[in-house]
């Protein structure tokens, strides 16, 4: 069975794609050249799964959005402590390539905007460290957030240092403040290379899904950040990832995210999700038009602000395989001794868990499948079962995957019936005499079971219990 996910997907895209709003950067020649109808967005499950929809293999240079994790290797090399001396986390409300410096201190704002972002460059490796050392260092560290190696477009990088009079301007500054020790010249000159790494949206979208996982890449399994930094870097996403726009990006989508000039946008959501966008059109505050629009909708639709309450609950499903049999004073069934399979779902169920459920349905009904031993163990049952027994909540993007998934069942011929007490799915049966395919709803166990093999019958079970 195929899953619903990446369909869903090119709704989002197709949602946003008449937005004409915006222009690609344009102090960047390379930039401003931009193909602007190339559109992409990336959902990358804490566990490794990994949807993407458009022109997801178009690279594009990751810009600002490399600020969060060079952020994370300064804290990791140089300690915390160290770098709070030279790097606040106060948003700015000003443009982040804003000449300025937080009063008293003369530190950067934050890391966020390129003041900070050149500071904690700096601080990668130690700060008598060269150019070169400083820039393998974060290409390393990127590529293994990817999961692939990743390379710097040259011809990005001598674009934008033709034209960096002003991040220049910025490194003297600090260096004048004390606030870095390097040479300016080399510090921003690094600066340029790390924003010049080139990505696509699936690489985003695994890298936010590394800070959603506490740092543990969720393709690979090695731990690439240490879980004391993504709380670190996490949290001034949330207050100054999106620069002057943060407020706004806080309240409309609720994620910790980051932005970058050449269209590109990542949010993480601790324990769930990394997404990622992609869209070269900018607005007046440097963010993706397209790239935002797709991102509200996807919190919108999917439940993922961090401030919705729900998010405290979490969702399980469990599989189990029965085996029915005939109650000894009824006729033969033709559905005794054969399999039915149940998939159960428990708690609140949200994006993570229907997604979790999809995965379930095409692993265990679908084709065997060579490469994943197990799979396809019961394409032959003769019935599938959803219980919502112990689910007390669904949100609107968990029953419409749900709904889909059935809809897809009941399109390849099976059986579909759904046990659910409490009427948390909204599952609507169609009228009696329709012809079109639907699944049956009972209110309990018992009566699921009668109706699949026959009043009376028993489940012999190979797992769980039902």
């Amino acid at each position: 069975m195929k899953s619903p996910i990446p369909d869903y997907l090119n709704r989002v895209l197709e949602n946003a794609r008449p937005n004409e709003a915006g222009a690609p950067a344009g102090y960047i020649d390379v930039l401003a050249k931009a193909d602007t109808s190339k559109m992409a967005v990336a959902l990358a499950m804490v566990d490794g799964n990994l949807y993407s929809a458009g022109d997801d293999r178009v690279e594009f240079s990751i810009q600002s959005i490399s600020k969060a994790f060079v952020y994370a290797l300064a804290i990791e090399d140089a300690g915390l402590p160290a770098v709070l001396e030279k790097i606040g986390v106060e948003p700015s409300g000003d443009a982040f390539n804003r000449l300025s410096l937080e009063r008293g201190s003369n530190r950067p704002m934050n890391p966020m905007i390129n003041a900070g972002a050149i500071t904690a460059h700096s601080l990668v490796v130690s700060p008598s460290a060269t150019l070169e050392q400083r820039t393998e260092r974060i290409l390393t560290a990127l590529s293994r957030l990817a999961g692939r190696q990743l390379h710097v477009d040259e011809e990005v990088y001598e674009a934008e240092l033709k034209d960096a009079d002003r991040n220049m301007g910025i490194g003297y500054m600090l260096k004048a403040a004390g606030i870095i020790t390097c040479d300016p010249r080399e510090a921003v000159k690094g600066y340029i290379r790390q924003c010049s790494i080139s990505v696509n949206v699936r690489d985003l979208a695994v890298m936010a899904a590394t800070l959603s996982n506490g740092g543990v890449q969720p393709l690979t399994g090695e731990s690439v950040i240490p879980q004391t930094s993504v709380r670190q870097v996490l949290s001034v996403m949330t207050t100054c990832g999106m620069y002057d726009a943060a407020g706004d990006w806080v309240s409309n989508v609720g994620i910790p995210a980051k932005s970058g000039v050449a269209g590109g946008i990542i949010g993480a959501l601790p324990g769930q999700v990394g997404l990622a966008s992609f869209s070269p059109k900018l607005d007046e505050r440097g963010n993706s038009v397209r790239g935002v629009a797709m991102c509200e909708q996807l919190s919108r639709d999917m439940g993922l602000h961090m401030m919705d309450v729900s998010q405290i609950a979490s969702a399980t499903v469990r599989t189990s395989v029965a085996t029915l049999v005939a109650g000894a004073h009824e006729p033969h069934n033709p559905n005794c001794q054969r399999e039915v399979v149940i998939f159960s779902l428990r708690g609140a169920v949200r994006f993570a868990g229907s997604e979790r459920l999809t995965r379930a349905l095409a692993r265990e009904l679908g084709s065997p499948d060579p490469e994943d031993p197990g799979s396809g163990r019961h394409e032959n049952a003769c019935a599938v079962v959803f219980s919502f027994r112990d689910a007390y909540s669904l949100n609107n993007i968990a029953k419409r995957i749900v709904h889909e998934n059935i809809r897809r069942l009941l399109l390849d011929e099976r059986s579909v019936v759904v046990v659910d007490p409490n009427g948390v799915l909204g599952m609507e049966v169609d009228a009696e005499g329709e012809k079109k395919p639907h699944p049956h709803v009972f209110k309990s166990e018992k009566d699921a079971r009668d109706f699949i093999g026959g009043m009376g019958c028993q489940a012999v079970f190979k797992e769980d219990s039902w």
